[in-house]
């Protein structure tokens, strides 16, 4: 059987999300097919778990030695950080370099995906609808007046590299603003503040392997929040509707948009996209994850069970997919 590294945790705020992805991976994985090691990343902490214990991971083999002498070198690993460093392509950099197949895209896809500034003006020039937006680096400055004249009130201010929320804030008042940046420069040395788009949230799932293409149900998302925050990703404070309340045509749209967006970035694995569909069902898109959340209240799992699958099978299949 293939050793397979359930590679999770990492340096974000994003580490806990990751480790109940990863255990929602752990418990589908097929073990007739595949040993699973959960594989933590935490900063210079590399470790697996095998028998109740923590082994030291070796990078240079990208395995571990048991206490009885035993060396155990992974021949795939399967990809379920949020965040950096698995999000953003440095560890899939590390993958490449070892020569070890992954779940997720490269390093140059992971690394545009994970700063939503430059995706949004790349896929801008592609025709893709966007929000407005402006960038802020570390030591930049910006007056409430720049932002009320750049993108209106309210508007979101987040970092632009990150994830569950964290660090973002919906601002509807100008003493809102420079908090609400400090916020977001907590979580990253860059942030986006970007103009509100008034509609409906929906996510869209989608996974390529060599035996086929598959869209997702789009799921329609309903906070009972101010907007989509932490609380209401993991907590419970939002109905989630798959399939979404749409009309067949809207949903093909959609579909057809992630699949797209998939093929221009250079995606791999399984990827969700999630959109703002106004009055007029305009489609703007808010981000793309390429290592969606995999908790058994994340949208991709209710997506695939929506669609008639197992999730055991589409592992089955994207870790097949990337091992051949």
């Amino acid at each position: 059987m293939k050793q397979i590294a359930i590679v999770a945790g990492g340096d974000s705020s994003e580490y806990k999300v990751s480790l109940r992805s990863a255990a929602t991976i752990m418990a589908n994985i097929d073990c007739t097919l595949f040993n699973p090691y959960l594989t933590v990343i935490h900063g210079n902490e590399w470790y697996v778990e095998y028998n109740s214990k923590k082994y030291a991971l070796d990078k240079n083999i990208f395995g571990f030695t048991t206490e009885d002498g035993t060396t155990i070198k992974f021949e795939y690993a399967y990809i379920i950080i949020h965040g950096t460093p698995g999000e953003n392509g440095i560890v899939e950099g590390y993958l490449e370099l070892m020569h070890i197949p992954y779940s997720t895209c490269g390093v140059l896809a992971g690394a545009l995906t994970f700063d939503k500034f430059m995706l949004n003006n790349l896929l801008k020039s592609f025709g893709v609808n966007v929000a407005d937006s402006v960038l802020l680096r570390q030591g930049d400055t910006i007056t409430d007046q720049q932002v009320i004249d750049s993108v209106g009130l309210p508007c979101f201010i987040k970092p632009s590299t990150g994830g569950s929320s964290f660090g973002t804030t919906k601002v509807t008042k100008p003493e809102q603003i420079q908090p609400a940046i400090k916020a977001a420069f907590d979580e990253s040395n860059q942030v986006i503040i970007e103009q509100f788009i008034n509609g409906k949230e929906f996510t869209s799932g989608y996974f390529k392997t060599k035996k086929r293409e598959m869209a997702l149900p789009i799921t329609e998302v309903v906070p009972k929040r101010e907007f989509f925050d932490y609380e209401a990703k993991y907590n419970g404070a939002v109905d989630e509707i798959t399939p979404a309340r749409i009309p067949d045509s809207l949903r093909d749209r959609m579909q057809k948009l992630t699949a797209a967006i998939y093929k221009i970035v250079g995606c791999k694995g399984i990827v969700r996209n999630d959109y703002i569909v106004t009055e007029q069902d305009k489609i703007y898109l808010l981000e793309v994850n390429t290592t969606p959340g995999m908790t058994e209240t994340s949208f991709i799992p209710q997506e695939i069970r929506c669609a008639g699958l197992k999730l055991q099978d589409v592992l089955t299949e994207i870790i097949q997919d990337g091992i051949n």
